[in-house]
C-alpha cells in the first residue's frame, strides 16, 4: 500500500540514549494480581513509555537486575524496529512464547510514544486521522458461582454501561434471563482458542446455543470452531468476532470464518507494523473493529484507547478505564463515551 498507516510513521526521528523501567502491580476483580512493566526510553530530553503485560510474574521479576535491553543510537522508527529483530528482551527465556509478542509491543510503542515527543506531535497528526470519542465496555468477571451482582451494581451506579462478559458452562438459565433483562450485554467472549490458563472454556454446543439465543444481538468473540458447533455457528457469521488467534494480516486470513468483527489488541502483534498493516486489511475489507485490553495497569491503557480513538472510536471496545477492574470500585468513574480532547505530543490520550 503505497500510503499505508505504517509509512507515515516509518519516517520519524528517534533518539535513544538509555532506558529505564517500572515495575507496577494491582489486584484485579477476576481474582489475580496483574504486574506489568513500563519501559522507559529516554533521549533529546524526552521520555516514550511502553507497557509489557506479559502475565507470568516471573518474566516481570527477571527484569530487576538485568542490564539494558533496549539498543541505544540513532534511528528512524522503522530502522529501530528492524534493529529489535535482533535484541534480547528477555534476559531468560519467558514462560511462554506469546509474551515475545508483549514485550516487544512495550518496547515499540515506548519507542513510538518517544519519536513523536522528539517530534513535538500526536499520533492522529502523523497519521492525518481525529481523535474521536471512545465508546467502551466494561469487562468483568462474574465470580464463583457466577451471579448478576456486579454487573447490576455497575448499572445501579451508571445505567447507560455496556459490558462484554465470558460465558461459562455453570450459567444456568436463570444467570442467563437475568443478564439479557439488562439489554446491556453487548459481547459474549466465548474463550475457545485459551489452552492451560484459568479461563479455559472448552466448546459446550448446549452452552453456545443457550447464549446465541438469549443474547441476538451481542458480538460473539473466539468461539471454538467444533464438528459440533460449526453449524451452529455457521448461522451466526454476521456476529462472530475473534481476538486470541489474531497477530497480524495471515492469521486473519487463517481463521474458520471470514471475519466480520475483529477484537484489537494491539500487544499480541508484537510490532507496530504488524498492527498498522492488519488496520489497513480490515478497513479496506470493511471488518468491523473494537479494541481490547490486557489489564494495563499504566501508559498501555491510555495507548489503546488512543488506537481506539483514532481507529474504530465508535465499536464496543473493551479499553474501558482501570478502576472498573479493581475488586473494589472506586467512588467516581468515567462513563462511556471517554473523551480523547486532551491530547499531548506522543502515543496516548
Amino acid at each position: 500500500m503505497a500510503d499505508s498507516a505504517f509509512d507515515r510513521i516509518a519516517d520519524l526521528s528517534l533518539r535513544i540514549d538509555r532506558e529505564t523501567r517500572t515495575r507496577l502491580e494491582r489486584d484485579t476483580s477476576s481474582g489475580f494480581t496483574r504486574a506489568s512493566t513500563v519501559f522507559e526510553l529516554h533521549g533529546a530530553g524526552a521520555t516514550g513509555r511502553g507497557e509489557d503485560v506479559t502475565y507470568d510474574a516471573t518474566d516481570h521479576d527477571a527484569l530487576a537486575d538485568a542490564p539494558s535491553l533496549v539498543p541505544a543510537g540513532e534511528y528512524t522508527f522503522a530502522d529501530f524496529s528492524a534493529a529489535l529483530d535482533d535484541a534480547t528482551l528477555f534476559p531468560t527465556p519467558p514462560e511462554r512464547e506469546s509474551s515475545r509478542h508483549y514485550r516487544r509491543w512495550a518496547v515499540e510503542s515506548a519507542a513510538l510514544d518517544l519519536a513523536l515527543k522528539q517530534a513535538g506531535t500526536t499520533l492522529g497528526a502523523v497519521l492525518g486521522r481525529s481523535y474521536d470519542p471512545v465508546r467502551f465496555v466494561v469487562s468483568t468477571r462474574l465470580g464463583d458461582p457466577p451471579t448478576a451482582d456486579r454487573v447490576e451494581t455497575l448499572l445501579e451506579r451508571d445505567p447507560g454501561l455496556e459490558f462484554k462478559l465470558d460465558p461459562t458452562s455453570d450459567w444456568d438459565d436463570d444467570l442467563v434471563d437475568a443478564l439479557a433483562a439488562t439489554d446491556a450485554v453487548r459481547i459474549l467472549d466465548l474463550k475457545g482458542y485459551y489452552e492451560g490458563t484459568d479461563v479455559d472454556q472448552s466448546a459446550d454446543p448446549a452452552l453456545y446455543d443457550r447464549v446465541l439465543s438469549a443474547f441476538p444481538d451481542a458480538v460473539v468473540e473466539d468461539p471454538a470452531v467444533t464438528a459440533d458447533t460449526e453449524a451452529l455457528l455457521a448461522a451466526e457469521r454476521d456476529r462472530l468476532s475473534w481476538d486470541a488467534p489474531v497477530t497480524d494480516v495471515a492469521s486473519v486470513e487463517a481463521l474458520p470464518f471470514e471475519p466480520r468483527w475483529l477484537n484489537v489488541k494491539p500487544s499480541r502483534f508484537g510490532t507496530v507494523e504488524s498492527l498498522f498493516a492488519t488496520l489497513d486489511y480490515c478497513r479496506e475489507r470493511e471488518i468491523r473493529l473494537y479494541g481490547g485490553g490486557q489489564f494495563e495497569l499504566g501508559v498501555g491503557r491510555t495507548q489503546i484507547q488512543a488506537l481506539a480513538s483514532l481507529f474504530y472510536p465508535d465499536g464496543p471496545n473493551d479499553v474501558a478505564p482501570g478502576g472498573y477492574n479493581d475488586p473494589d470500585l472506586p467512588p467516581e468513574l468515567p462513563s462511556s463515551p471517554l473523551d480523547a480532547a486532551a491530547v499531548r505530543p506522543g502515543f496516548g490520550v
